[in-house]
């Protein structure tokens, strides 16, 4: 399954990138400062990282945002962004003789922090840190006997309790169109108080975007 998404989106992104290249001017870009914001979709999974036997598939969900492209030259620069960005993961199994299916999908406000490396003209390599904050839990529990439906609301006022992660990944930049491929995991929690944590479930995400630059010519 990952594979075939993997080549969807491949496909996608060509076929994107053969009819922008097709409308947009050649204008270097790199050493210009850029806002802009985008749109796409995650397909996430989670693992258990202490080892124990534990089997998730993965879902798909929304991730939407702005960026600011920030050249120190060139050749590189810095990349911040603020995303709304769904995870999670699908799950069925059999409980005394009953099939369930479980379906958890968790909402963040991710800010990853890029460093970007501009070899060419229209590529962007990034990588870095990402900090991202539990705004909401939704489970969906169902079989033959039973169902429930629960959501949790959680704050966000300590900028301090967070989940690092890691990412990276790379844009292929136009005069105003900017795709997007990334691949994210967890690292560790911050729990707000100077002490972090190893999360026992541990978020894995690949990310495809398409977004729109307010660049000057």
């Amino acid at each position: 399954m990952k594979k075939l998404i993997i080549i969807v989106i491949t496909i996608i992104t060509t076929l994107l990138v053969s009819k922008v290249w097709a409308q947009e001017s050649d204008t270097d870009l790199r050493e210009k400062l850029q806002l802009g914001a985008k749109i796409g979709t995650n397909y996430s999974n989670v693992y258990n990282s202490k080892g124990q036997d534990f089997k998730a598939d993965p879902k798909l969900g929304l991730a939407a945002g702005a960026f600011v492209i920030i050249p120190i030259g060139k050749y590189i620069g810095v990349q911040p962004e603020v995303l709304y960005s769904q995870k999670g993961f699908k799950g069925s199994g059999v409980v005394i003789g009953e099939s369930y299916k479980f379906t958890r999908t968790t909402s963040y406000i991710d800010i990853p922090l890029m460093f970007a490396l501009k070899p060419v003209e229209y590529i962007t390599i990034l990588a870095g840190p990402q900090y991202s904050y539990l705004i909401k839990q939704k489970d969906v529990f169902t079989s033959s006997v039973s169902s429930f439906n629960v959501e949790q609301q959680f704050k966000t006022d300590n900028i301090r309790k967070n989940i690092m992660c890691f990412i990276g990944g790379a844009d292929v930049n136009f005069k105003h169109i900017v795709i997007g491929l990334r691949a994210g995991w967890d690292i560790l929690n911050n729990n707000g108080d100077g002490s972090t944590t190893t999360p026992q479930y541990k978020n894995v995400w690949y990310q495809a975007t398409i977004g729109y630059s307010f660049c000057n010519n």
